[in-house]
């Protein structure tokens, strides 16, 4: 019986010890706010959202965000690790330390700074309005009443509810833009409103299908969000982002996707 007890001490001191030095080395892999050993930074992104993060014709994820967060992970010493996910579900990503950040041409309003950590803004932006080339759509006020696309989860969706025109029209909610604009040059749809720099992207190639209208909705910024309280990934990847632009790599990386500096300067 001594024996026994003895075996079962030994066991359960060996337990302990695993347990300890696997708490010690979790550090590496982790989500969570303040850990001074991570080595990932794990990047939350919708992967159909060009120019910010997109895939390719070979089906790698690519983009001017991504090139961005490349670049400051290159600074911090970091490995990049992209992570696609619903965008529907964000915050849910982000609170649950699925991912470190969401970093996909993330749209600044209030809602999101009370419920996410928030960089310093790096990009401005528009919401705009696509249509197709040749219909008789040449102001917001020409969609009362018109069936207008918007992506789910979007900013987009809340500066069309928002605005004095289109919160007229009918809205329909789409999983990615590249969706909505199918529809819209089948004409199931009679616009999309969706943040600038993507319609300036997605349309460029097709300049005899589709037209912004001059007339947009609402001017805008662009940040990453961290989960609240994460100030410390927060401001390294601030601090990194500023040595980017005195050293001129965010400028290069701005003119490779977008053919000048559209870095804001803070």
């Amino acid at each position: 019986m001594k024996k026994f007890r003895r075996i079962l001490t030994a066991l359960l001191a060996a337990s302990m010890m695993l347990a300890l030095f696997a708490g010690c080395d979790s550090g590496g892999e982790g989500t969570g706010s303040g850990d001074a050993e991570k080595t990932k930074f794990v990047l939350g992104l919708d992967d159909s959202f060009p120019p910010m993060g997109f895939r390719d014709d070979n089906n790698k994820i690519v983009g001017f965000d991504i090139d961005l967060a490349q670049a400051v992970c290159d600074e911090l010493g970091m490995e990049l690790v992209l992570q696609p996910i619903n965008w529907t579900s964000k915050e849910s990503e982000l609170n649950g330390g699925n991912v470190d950040c969401l970093w996909n041409g993330l749209s600044v309003d209030p809602e999101r700074q009370e419920k996410m950590c928030l960089s310093e803004s790096y990009m401005e932006n528009h919401m705009v309005v696509v249509v197709n080339k040749g219909s008789d759509f040449t102001k917001r006020e020409d969609l009362i009443g018109k069936n207008v696309g918007v992506q789910q989860g979007s900013t987009a969706l809340k500066a069309a509810g928002d605005d004095e025109f289109i919160s007229q029209s009918t809205l329909h909610e789409y999983d990615t833009n590249v969706l909505a604009l199918a529809d819209l040059s089948t004409k199931r749809i009679d616009a999309v409103v969706v943040d600038e720099v993507v319609a300036n992207y997605m349309i460029k190639e097709d300049q005899d299908k589709y037209v912004v209208l001059d007339d947009y909705l609402s001017a805008e910024e662009y940040a990453i969000a961290f989960k609240k309280g994460n100030d410390e990934l927060k401001n390294k990847v601030d601090d990194a982002i500023d040595k980017l632009i005195e050293n001129g790599k965010a400028a290069e990386i701005s003119k490779k996707w977008f053919g000048k500096d559209v870095l804001l300067k803070n």
